[in-house]
């Protein structure tokens, strides 16, 4: 692994030393997420905000006053010594550019979901990275959602025996549009729910069961005034057999379980979201020691068979906890050469490559036929590690 920083005390290697790190982008992603998490990190410290928005700047600075500002990404490069890891949490038809300047800078790079808007683009970027000896990791934030954790590990105890079916949803009741680039219909800004939650259920699925074969989609634009999707359905068939149905949706009046997995053994069924984000739009911060990620009791997802759990059917398991924090912890070590890159560019290609069927699907009414990548392992085992 290459590195920018100077043989002094800042050096990524040096005992002791952190990892100096610059945030491109402060809107929702970059304040609620990123900063918080980076900050929150033994062995990272957030070096620069990269904004021109006098507004998030104040904010920043109140947050974190050692903190230090960029106009624009080019600042960036032009000091690259200075620096240790870049994280983009900029629009989204950014990613790719900014990505591929940071690398060609010498920085390792972390990206938010989605990487890209292609495949292929992601496997570019992969290829550049590995090039340059540089991490290039993907913001996959909900492979540490507290559901998530206790499903993997569920799956990985054979509590539910041959795993069949996969039941996802992240739905929302949002009938008022927000604006911004997210609503956007042009297809430049990558918008709409597709890529947006469909990034993280898809990935989830793909982490759990494997590589995807088989994609069915309907996706709509139900809202007035949407130009992007905000009703979507996906069906993923996986290379081994087990079928995954994912919905997202802002349009939601009642919403469904979180999760609803059915096996040869049990069934397991979890409804409500993960507390972190709520945590962090709070303005709760991880701490070393103290409780994070935890959810009441009530909330426990349950296990069982021939019962309903919406009338109180089977056993209670209680829900680990989230944890948010290891995704930059694991970052951190991978920068510094003593731990694995925790989601890799090609795992984010091989969701886009759903995603993309995805999109032809609903788009003519088919279903779409994946032909193998198999860029690396994706699978069950990885599961185990976020258990």
């Amino acid at each position: 692994m290459t590195s920018n920083a100077p043989d002094a005390s800042g050096a990524p290697d040096a005992p002791g030393s952190r990892l100096r790190v610059a945030l491109v982008g402060y809107g929702l992603a970059g304040s609620v997420f990123h900063a918080p998490l980076i900050s929150a990190t033994e062995g990272l410290v957030l070096d620069t905000v990269v904004t021109s928005n006098e507004e998030r700047r104040a904010e920043a600075r109140a947050a974190y006053p050692e903190v230090r500002f960029a106009a624009s990404p080019d600042e960036l490069w032009a000091r690259a010594d200075e620096l240790d890891l870049v994280v983009i949490a900029s629009p989204n038809k950014t990613h790719v550019s900014l990505a591929t300047a940071a690398l060609k800078a010498g920085l390792p790079v972390v990206v938010d979901k989605p990487i890209a808007g292609t495949a292929a683009e992601a496997r570019e970027l992969a290829a550049l990275a590995e090039e340059r000896g540089l991490l290039l990791s993907v913001f996959q934030n909900r492979r540490w959602d507290n559901d998530f954790r206790t499903l993997a590990a569920l799956i990985g105890d054979g509590e539910l025996g041959e795993v069949q079916r996969f039941e996802s949803r992240f739905e929302r009741w949002r009938p008022q549009l927000k604006g911004g680039w997210r609503e956007s219909g042009d297809p430049d800004e990558i918008g709409g729910l597709l890529y947006d939650l469909g990034s993280h259920v898809v990935d989830q699925a793909l982490v759990l069961f494997g590589p995807a074969v088989q994609v069915y989609a309907e996706s709509d634009v139900r809202r007035p005034g949407a130009a992007a999707d905000d009703d979507t359905f996906i069906a993923i068939t996986h290379e081994n057999g087990v079928r995954s149905h994912l919905y997202v949706s802002a349009t939601t009046a009642q919403l469904g379980p979180r999760f609803r997995v059915l096996g040869s053994a049990a069934g397991y069924v979890k409804c409500g979201l993960d507390p972190q984000e709520a945590a962090l739009r709070e303005g709760l911060r991880p701490a070393a020691g103290e409780p994070w990620g935890e959810e009441a009791e009530e909330l426990w997802g349950r296990l069982g068979s021939g019962e309903s759990p919406l009338t109180g059917g089977g056993a209670p398991v209680r829900t680990l906890p989230g944890d948010y924090p290891a995704y930059y912890a694991a970052v951190a070590a991978a920068v510094r050469g003593t731990g694995d890159n925790p989601v890799t560019a090609l795992q984010a290609a091989a969701a886009l490559d759903v995603l993309e069927a995805a999109r032809r699907s609903a788009r003519e009414g088919v279903s779409v036929t994946l032909l193998p990548h198999h860029d690396e392992p994706h699978h069950d085992e990885e599961a185990e590690r976020h258990a």
